[in-house]
């Protein structure tokens, strides 16, 4: 999430080295928990300029390639399975990108304190030319599908649910109550949310679950912290063989079982974006970063 929120966050993680969590809605000062085997990576895109090329997010179409949201540089750009940039397409602070279940691909666009009113736009991956999907939401940032396509989307004023037509369920939205929201997977009817500044607690690095059917279902899974008892800033997430990956401020990528709440770090590197799962190694996950690389990671245990 690329916010003035990140940048309170990076004073008060600074340069932490260590992931512990606290499990269900308690507060930091948790012990730490034990630690994961360690993941190995290596750079799957460089950084051609660090920074500017920030990696916001990124997704894969229906052939295998790579989507990277360069917030900075206002692009969604196109990779093939070899690393190569093979398009560019100008989306103005772009966020997540998802491939619908129509095949084209939907990027959150006004990913930014700076951008005004934000929304989603989506484009043909084959002959990239975005068109207007929804409008409308305060600095949206992560984006899922479910099943049934509807499309959720995390915003400044909280969770939103898109019809496939575009149209938001109201209701829906009503319903949740999540403040800070920012990333967001959705994995039959639990739909997983990262959050930081949580209303009433002032937590940040919040991993929790609402109810796809019943969104006032809110489910605290664990308060992430660094450096000991230090809170951390949690970004974007995956689910991968029933279990979330989260990315950190502080460069972990955390994995989270969501049923006991049991976390643990599998990677300590630079400060991380995004992760998906590697369309080309099953066993393997991709992480974007605030320098712009992005890294090939093979979680153990």
């Amino acid at each position: 999430m690329l916010s003035f929120r990140r940048c309170v966050a990076h004073v008060v993680v600074g340069a932490a080295a260590v992931t512990t969590a606290s499990i269900g809605a308690g507060g930091a000062g948790a012990a730490p928990v034990a630690a994961c085997a360690q993941a190995s990576a290596d750079v799957a895109i460089h950084s051609t300029v660090p920074l500017l090329d920030w990696s916001e997010n990124f997704g894969i179409d229906g052939s295998g390639n790579l989507w990277v949201s360069r917030v900075l540089r206002g692009q969604v750009q196109r990779y093939d399975s070899d690393g190569r940039l093979t398009a560019t397409v100008e989306v103005a602070a772009p966020g997540a990108v998802r491939l619908g279940p129509d095949g084209l691909i939907y990027v959150v666009t006004g990913n930014s304190p700076l951008a005004g009113t934000g929304g989603i736009v989506r484009f043909d991956p084959d002959a990239p030319n975005p068109t207007a999907f929804a409008t409308g939401f305060p600095q949206p940032n992560g984006a899922a599908f479910d099943t049934e396509g509807n499309l959720y989307v995390t915003a400044a004023d909280g969770v939103h649910r898109l019809r496939r037509d575009g149209s938001e369920d109201m209701d829906w939205w009503a319903g949740v109550a999540v403040d800070g929201p920012n990333g967001i997977a959705v994995s039959g009817d639990s739909v997983y949310v990262t959050a930081n500044f949580v209303a009433g607690s002032g937590q940040v690095a919040r991993v929790l679950r609402l109810s796809r059917t019943d969104p006032a279902v809110s489910t605290t899974i664990a308060d992430l912290t660094s450096f000991g008892t230090m809170p951390d800033f949690v970004d974007d997430l995956v689910v991968r063989d029933g279990i979330l990956y989260v990315t950190t401020l502080a460069g972990h990528l955390v994995r989270v079982d969501p049923v006991s709440g049991i976390a643990c770090n599998v990677l300590s590197t630079q400060p991380l974006t995004a992760v998906v799962a590697d369309p080309a190694n099953p066993s393997a996950l991709l992480a974007g970063s605030e320098e712009g690389t992005v890294l090939r990671i093979r979680p153990i245990g």
